[in-house]
């Protein structure tokens, strides 16, 4: 059966994952990456598919989709209450996974990373054993520790990578065994705090960098509290590229009626021009 969905879907023909390809493609290319969040079903499902073109033809090279969970700890208000609106929509996982199905019929090369709660995924540790055939390219669990293994806990992750969020109050013991058991890319949380938090400290984050840097290999990716040019600016010099959340989900939030997302897609141009 696995052979068989290969061969129907022609996207998949290539030794190395989609993540893969996108990661080397940027650094043969000297380019860092812009890495965007917005959570699936808000305001709805075709606005989220519609989203996720448009941020690609606006410079956008990896997509976050955010499962909705009920209880979204590492959240701030913005994307709790997007988890709340999508939440209300009955947005499932099951969902999530037509609509990346849907969203590869026009893009074979993007990579979409699923990030979500721990409850979600065990209750659809079989779905997600599939994911990778519907276009799915890695997971980010967000409450469980870094240095576990998915399939401690059930979740058969083959050809799919595991990304880990590294923090400032991670110990140098602990980050270690993060980066061992990690792959795709290193997420670094740019700020103690939930996402869209402020008082960004670049010193200490470069520090930081500097020391995952040296226990990996693998690219890493800063995020949290990234608003501005001048925050993609700091911190794309730093590390291996940057992730957008909670500005964009506040922005379609604020264009969820009108359904008119250009200033989104100027912000995010302007973006990608600023770290390229």
């Amino acid at each position: 059966a696995t052979k068989t969905l290969i061969q129907l879907q022609p996207w998949m023909e290539c030794l190395l994952t989609r993540l893969d390809e996108k990661i080397l493609s940027l650094k043969k290319r000297s380019k860092k990456a812009l890495v965007a969040y917005l959570v699936a079903g808000d305001p709805d499902l075709d606005s989220t598919i519609e989203l996720m073109h448009g941020f690609v033809d606006s410079g956008v090279d990896i997509i976050e989709l955010g499962v909705p969970f009920t209880d979204p700890i590492a959240e701030g208000p913005v994307i709790q209450a997007a988890h709340d609106r999508a939440l209300k929509n009955n947005t499932s996982l099951g969902k999530i996974f037509s609509l990346v199905k849907k969203f590869r019929e026009k893009n074979h090369d993007t990579p979409v990373i699923l990030m979500g709660y721990m409850n979600t995924f065990l209750a659809n540790a079989k779905a997600l054993k599939e994911s990778y055939f519907l276009g799915t390219d890695a997971v980010l669990i967000v409450d469980i520790p870094g240095e576990s293994n998915l399939e401690d806990f059930g979740i058969n992750k083959e050809n799919l990578a595991s990304i880990s969020l590294i923090a400032p109050t991670t110990s140098k013991d602990r980050i270690a065994k993060i980066c061992d058991s990690s792959s795709g890319f290193i997420y670094y949380v740019t700020l103690r705090g939930v996402t869209g938090s402020s008082h960004l400290d670049i010193n200490e984050a470069e520090k930081n960098i500097d020391y995952i840097s040296s226990q990996t290999s693998l690219p890493i990716f800063a995020g949290f509290g990234i608003k501005t040019t001048d925050d993609a600016v700091n911190l794309s010099k730093i590390s291996d590229g940057i992730v957008i959340g909670s500005s964009l989900v506040q922005m379609i939030h604020e264009q969820s009626e009108s359904r008119e997302y250009k200033k989104i897609y100027d912000y995010l141009i302007e973006m990608s021009e600023a770290i390229s």
